[in-house]
């Protein structure tokens, strides 16, 4: 590279460029070469970046805060996560709304989504009051209330619920959303459920949660499903699995998921909320909350 370098600055003014702006050109040249058009360029211009500000999926360390909620949250802001996903599914550990509030925000922490399940929809007023109080942007359904055997029927009702409540939320600005679990993923009747609610519901009122170790838990690619839904999914559980088909999580960077690739892949990711969930633990949660934080932050895509 050296000799070319001189040769070029010698025999030919055109390419008497700074280092940099020569090392840069021909590279471009190269990948025009290759494959017919210009690479794209990073805002970090080294074709890496971070991520932004990373999440905290709440359920991650529901044992602590069943004990202690405030301390939790304290803990939770020191590791340097900046969004909490609440969980309305367990209403908070009893404490109200706006107290929650009171102490997200001594903390620096913002709550734009919580979890709840299905039949929260039966009183939709009143969780979207308590998302005006708590600052929720998203208020995602993370469990289908279905009883006995799953039919795809159960899933098409379900997806017209969900526009329902979706169109009833946006009046207050506010998005419904479905987050997958690993048996929505199962085939019924040659069909996979969870792709029979997805089609179904309409992108004006809904939008989606992947959470990439349940998927992964299913036996299928979080990948696979980025690459079909791409422009359905606003939210993401960043969840690691020991293997395809695992029947449960581990730490981040220490199971089969590509989260450089993953991230690399989500368009727009900084209009997207990423929360990291852990499940399972080898140890103390919150320590691995802490390696999970240090690892998604860091990941350069």
């Amino acid at each position: 590279m050296a000799h070319l370098l001189y040769f070029a600055h010698q025999s030919n003014p055109l390419f008497a460029m700074h280092r940099r702006k020569f090392l840069s050109a021909i590279g471009l040249t190269a990948a025009v070469a290759q494959f017919g058009c210009a690479p794209k360029v990073s805002r970090t211009g080294g074709g890496r970046r971070r991520l932004r500000s990373a999440g905290i999926q709440l359920y991650s360390l529901r044992d602590d805060a069943r004990r202690d909620l405030e301390g939790t949250l304290a803990d939770i802001a020191a590791i340097g996560y900046k969004d909490v996903e609440l969980l309305g599914s367990m209403d908070n550990f009893g404490m109200p709304p706006a107290r929650l509030r009171e102490v997200l925000d001594r903390n620096g922490l913002r709550a734009p989504s919580t979890h709840v399940s299905g039949g929260a929809l039966d009183n939709l007023q009143k969780q979207l009051d308590d998302a005006q109080t708590l600052g929720h942007q998203y208020i995602v359904v993370a469990s289908l209330p279905i009883e006995g055997q799953r039919t795809l029927d159960d899933y098409r009702r379900w997806a017209d619920r969900l526009n329902e409540a979706g169109q009833r939320a946006r009046s207050r600005g506010v998005w419904i959303g479905f987050h997958n679990h690993a048996n929505d993923l199962a085939v019924i009747d040659g069909l996979v459920p969870y792709d029979v609610l997805v089609e179904r519901t309409d992108p004006a009122a809904v939008r989606h949660q992947l959470d990439t170790g349940n998927t992964a838990m299913a036996g299928r690619d979080p990948r696979d499903y980025l690459r079909r839904y791409g422009a359905r999914y606003w939210l993401f559980h960043i969840k690691d699995v020991p293997r395809l088909g695992a029947a449960s999580d581990t730490e981040l960077g220490n199971g089969f998921i590509d989260f450089r690739a993953l991230l690399a892949s989500i368009e727009n990711i900084d209009e997207k909320l990423l929360f990291v969930e852990q499940e399972t633990y080898p140890g103390v949660p919150v320590d691995s909350l802490r390696r999970d934080y240090e690892y998604i932050t860091k990941l350069e895509f």
